[in-house]
């Protein structure tokens, strides 16, 4: 157990903390308070009283007549006035109650004492005279008399000061550490990340815990002749794990651990990146060997001379320093850099080279087996119910990346709890899935033609689905409560990850994508806007197919349009590599395929009408079905699974009451033809 005061304090740098400083604010305070008493020591004390002015006659008059005592004034020497002039104040007998005393008339209600001051010269006389009952103060020195006058103006200068001193720091830490690294030194600590905190990334575990090895253990390598990547760059989606990776790095290391952003490097000064870069390396060196991660680095790596009339030439600069410190004519060795970044494709090549980053370690999306040991990581902390299987939420959870698990089990504990729950249960994590994939359920007021509008939408998306899949991606629930901006939602769920697409499965599902619009055309005898969702995602499909991918006569062509991004100078120019007769084969094509699916969901409706009745009267009875219910009524012609609904606790709020205070909305009929009735009815293949 450490002791009491081997304990990290905290506001001790690098403790997870920051140390205390010292506040502008506070010192302006204080100066005002100075300022204050200042001004009331100098100012004259006579001031704002009912002082009674007299001239130097009238006072060597009361002098002689005894109204002013001896020790009841001060004479202070005013050079304004001469050699001989003086400022006198101080106290004196009410001369109007020193007559009425003397003529024996009865004393009125008079002050007894008044305040007075003169000013003016005095004879040799009146002088030796005055001086006998009044004190003579000593005269102010020069320096005196400076501090005063400039008083004011010393009070505007500091505060001045103290307002851009303010804003240099904030900027940058003062005007003289803008050059200063902002890389900050991570120090081991109990309860830090470690690789076994890291999950569904294996291959790129064992990349990054090489660098780990070589410094816990260089001669392993350098035996043979081995030498260690000076750089590593982690690529991959969002939220995969890559400042996480990095994290677990510093934990697992035992050399010093600096980590920085890119976009810490660029000011608006000119050549404060270079600096910074310059300065981040010298740190290095001082702690060689160490590691430095910087993250998001495409803020600092993307190309030069990138966009319209030249780049940002401050980060151009930034980034010739960084590519100089890393392998230039003075290479740094035991420094080994780190970087993270979701969009290599904008970096510069010399940056990527061998010598600089010597390694890029793909960080992907994680498959089965890593869903399952990152909801493993994450569900230690989450009190899960005995009849929750993780390996059935990782086979329901395609396309997810680590942080969208870890949401996923937090939303379903925050659902739990909701509930009143003592541990999440599987139903929630279902819940908590449909709610991140399709967006949280929205109970809006709707009549009875627009549930029955919506009821045999949803039900052509879902019959065709269920007559057409091959058990690759079933349907997994139908429902006409409206989800995100959908105001209905045929749910799909595949059963694998989904790394090709075929084209009988594309087909399949450009005609499951018309169903909707289909089945309002057979029952309805009339269309609505509700599918214009539905018919850019074929449209989407189709011409991918066309283009992209060489499904049609026009052979294996790529005829796909390039858009050049800013990055490379064109500034999103687009450019076709093909002729206008090639595009009007394209247009006829596309347009072919879908009017032919169509076709063949009108088909298929009509061959299963009955079916296709059943399941819209479900959807208008229920308002939510499982793709199991869909399957039934196909092959048996009615459900035969019980509807299991959530039991909803006294105390929690519906839906229309928590979102409205009690009053519920109603529906925009404007919102239909952006938003579409069937919302994620069918992925579009990547």
């Amino acid at each position: 157990m450490p002791s009491e005061n081997n304990k990290p304090k905290k506001n001790e740098p690098g403790n997870n903390g920051s140390p205390q400083r010292f506040q502008p604010k506070v010192l302006l305070v204080y100066l005002v308070i100075v300022a204050a008493i200042l001004t009331i020591w100098f100012a004259n004390p006579s001031a704002g009283t009912n002082v009674k002015q007299l001239t130097i006659s009238e006072l060597v008059q009361a002098v002689k007549a005894g109204l002013i005592a001896e020790g009841d004034g001060v004479m202070e020497p005013e050079p304004s006035y001469g050699r001989d002039g003086y400022v006198i104040s101080g106290e004196m007998t009410n001369p109007a109650l020193a007559e009425q005393v003397e003529g024996g008339e009865a004393a009125a209600d008079l002050p007894s004492k008044l305040q007075f001051s003169a000013r003016g010269r005095l004879t040799e006389d009146d002088f030796l005279l005055v001086r006998e009952v009044l004190t003579e103060k000593r005269a102010t020195t020069g320096l005196q008399d400076v501090l005063i006058s400039f008083l004011p103006f010393l009070l505007i200068i500091g505060l001045l000061y103290f307002l851009f001193v303010r804003q240099l720091k904030s900027a940058g830490k003062g005007a003289m550490s803008f050059g200063k690294s902002k890389a900050k030194m991570l120090t081991r600590e109990k309860g830090s990340i470690n690789f076994k905190d890291v999950a569904g990334c294996d291959e790129a575990k064992e990349e990054v815990s090489e660098v780990v090895d070589f410094l816990k253990d260089p001669k392993k390598f350098q035996r043979i002749g081995g030498r260690i990547p000076k750089g590593v760059l982690m690529v991959g989606p969002p939220g995969t794990g890559k400042t996480l990776l990095a994290k677990a790095v510093a934990g697992e290391a035992e050399v010093p651990f600096f980590s920085i952003s890119g976009s810490d490097f660029v000011e608006m000064f000119v050549g404060v990146g270079a600096a910074r870069v310059r300065d981040m390396f010298e740190q290095g060196r001082k702690n060689a060997p160490c590691i430095v991660f910087i993250d998001e680095i495409d803020a600092v790596g993307r190309q030069r001379g990138s966009g319209v009339g030249g780049g940002n030439d401050e980060r151009e600069q930034t980034l010739n320093s960084l590519l100089v410190e890393m392998d230039g004519f003075d290479g740094h060795e035991g420094v080994i850099i780190i970087a993270a970044t979701n969009r290599p494709d904008v970096l510069d090549n010399a940056l990527l080279r061998p010598g600089r980053f010597d390694r890029q370690v793909t960080i992907d999306l994680p498959d089965l087996n890593g869903r399952h040991e990152i909801l493993l990581v994450h569900a230690k902390k989450i009190a899960l119910s005995d009849e929750v299987n993780l390996e059935h939420v990782a086979r329901n959870t395609p396309g997810f990346s680590g942080a969208d698990l870890a949401n996923l089990l937090n939303e379903g504990a925050l659902i739990a709890a909701r509930y009143n729950k003592k541990a999440v249960e599987m139903n929630d994590i279902d819940e908590a899935r449909d709610k991140i994939s399709f967006g949280r359920e929205r109970r809006r007021l709707m009549d009875d033609e627009d549930r029955k509008i919506i009821a045999f939408h949803e039900a052509g998306h879902a019959l065709i689905k269920g007559v057409l899949d091959d058990g690759h991606m079933p349907v997994h629930k139908v429902t006409i409560i409206p989800r995100g901006q959908s105001l209905g939602s045929t749910m799909f769920m595949p059963k694998k990850d989904t790394l090709n697409h075929s084209k009988r499965r594309l087909i399949d599902d450009i005609c499951c994508t018309l169903g909707g619009r289909a089945a309002e055309e057979i029952v309805l005898g009339d269309i609505t806007s509700g599918a214009s969702g539905d018919i850019s995602m074929a449209s989407r499909t189709a011409r991918h197919m066309v283009c992209d991918w060489g499904m049609s006569e026009l052979g294996m062509v790529a005829l796909g349009e390039s858009q050049g991004g800013g990055y490379l100078g064109q500034s999103g120019v687009s450019t076709k590599n093909y002729s206008e007769e090639t595009a009007q084969k394209i247009d006829e094509i596309v347009r072919d395929l879908i009017q032919g699916q169509y076709q063949r969901a009108l088909k298929i409706l009509n061959d299963h009408r009955h079916a296709l009745d059943v399941i819209a009267e479900s959807l208008l009875e229920h308002e939510t079905i499982d793709g199991k219910h869909v399957l039934e009524i196909i092959e048996f012609g009615e459900m035969r699974s019980p509807i299991v609904k959530r039991i909803i606790s006294a105390d929690e709020p519906d839906d229309d009451e928590e979102a409205d205070g009690g009053e519920p909305k109603k529906v925009n009929k404007e919102d239909d033809g952006k938003s579409g009735l069937a919302g994620d009815e069918a992925p579009a293949p990547a």
